[in-house]
């Protein structure tokens, strides 16, 4: 399987969605997190990631 930039937004919801059902206090910590990886990702500032 290859990991390619497009799996990666999907793969962090999914791991927030858990992190937010077992720790529900952590919620704004998640989601501020969540969203900047993604602005990040979406800007191309994290192009490592192109595996």
């Amino acid at each position: 399987m290859h990991l390619t930039i497009a799996h990666v937004s999907p793969i962090m919801s999914l791991i927030a969605g858990v992190l937010i059902l077992i720790m529900p206090r952590l919620l704004n910590f998640i989601v501020a997190i969540f969203l900047i990886l993604n602005g990040l990702i979406g800007l191309g500032l994290l192009r490592w990631l192109h595996i």
